[in-house]
């Protein structure tokens, strides 16, 4: 009898430490990961990092905003894992690693209800210099110019500047902004308005009814297939940068960045994937 009511106690015991195990298991928080950067990236980052959630669940991901500037930062300060760069790295930047994800344009962009069709390279640098004030003198609507333009750390704001031969502080700017959000919503209302924004986000946001218009270029239309094509030449690289050691959970993300389920994804947002 003894030895019966001992054999049950130890498979009582034997029970009571599956269950606890089972419960432990369940009480085990998630490993949390930081993604900072480039507001260009982050509406895609989200959607990658609730994929990836999805796929593995005991990683969680937050995704934040502030600019390529910061994702850099941030990397190097060991505040986030991973950071958002919407260009190529620079030369004093080599401390950091990339991974390629998808490639974007930037495009001048006007409210719909400007008749304007057309700008030439010359006439973007005199609205942006101050020169010209009023539509009607680029065959506009006689109608003053607010000028857009992006805060400083904006990678957007360095393409633009680069490609037009304007630095930050010969931009004479009516509204500073920080991400394309910001400057879709400002252009959005505001007829006189005009700005440079992602073409990707520009065409999403157009796709889901903000009345902007991208504006052809000299003789080249912004749209993602111009960029993939070549075609169109303001052009950029979108990267995921990180620093070694990497965990296995961060390299799980930047793997999934590339797979072929965040290929659909970027290309939902109006990216163009890379081979």
């Amino acid at each position: 009898m003894m030895n019966f009511i001992g054999a049950m106690r130890w498979i009582a015991i034997a029970l009571g430490l599956v269950f606890a195990g089972a419960a432990n298991s369940a009480d085990v928080q998630p490993t949390r990961l930081t993604v900072t950067g480039a507001s260009t990236i982050a509406p895609l980052m989200a959607d990658i990092a609730k994929a990836h959630e999805i796929k593995y669940p005991n990683i969680r991901t937050d995704v934040q905003t502030g600019g390529t500037s910061r994702g850099i930062t941030d990397v190097r300060k060991q505040t986030a894992q991973i950071g958002m760069v919407s260009r190529a790295l620079y030369d004093n930047e080599k401390d950091l690693r990339s991974v390629l994800i998808a490639r974007d344009g930037i495009a001048m962009i006007v409210n719909k209800a400007n008749s304007v069709q057309k700008l030439s390279r010359d006439q973007v640098i005199a609205i942006y210099s101050g020169k010209v004030r009023n539509w009607k003198e680029v065959g506009g609507p006689d109608m003053p110019i607010t000028v857009v333009s992006k805060a400083e750390g904006r990678s957007t704001l360095d393409i633009f500047s680069n490609h037009f031969g304007l630095p930050y502080r010969a931009i004479k700017a009516h509204v500073i902004v920080g991400d394309n959000q910001q400057e879709i919503m400002t252009i959005s209302g505001n007829k006189g308005s005009i700005g440079y924004v992602s073409i990707g986000s520009a065409e999403y946001e157009q796709e889901h009814g903000a009345p902007i218009k991208l504006v052809q270029l000299d003789n080249l239309m912004p749209s993602t297939k111009s960029v993939a094509d070549g075609t169109y030449s303001i052009a950029r690289d979108l990267n995921l940068v990180y620093r070694e050691p990497l965990s296995p959970e961060a390299r799980s993300l930047l793997d999934f960045s590339t797979s072929p389920a965040a290929k659909k994804l970027i290309t939902a947002n109006f990216f163009i994937p890379v081979p």
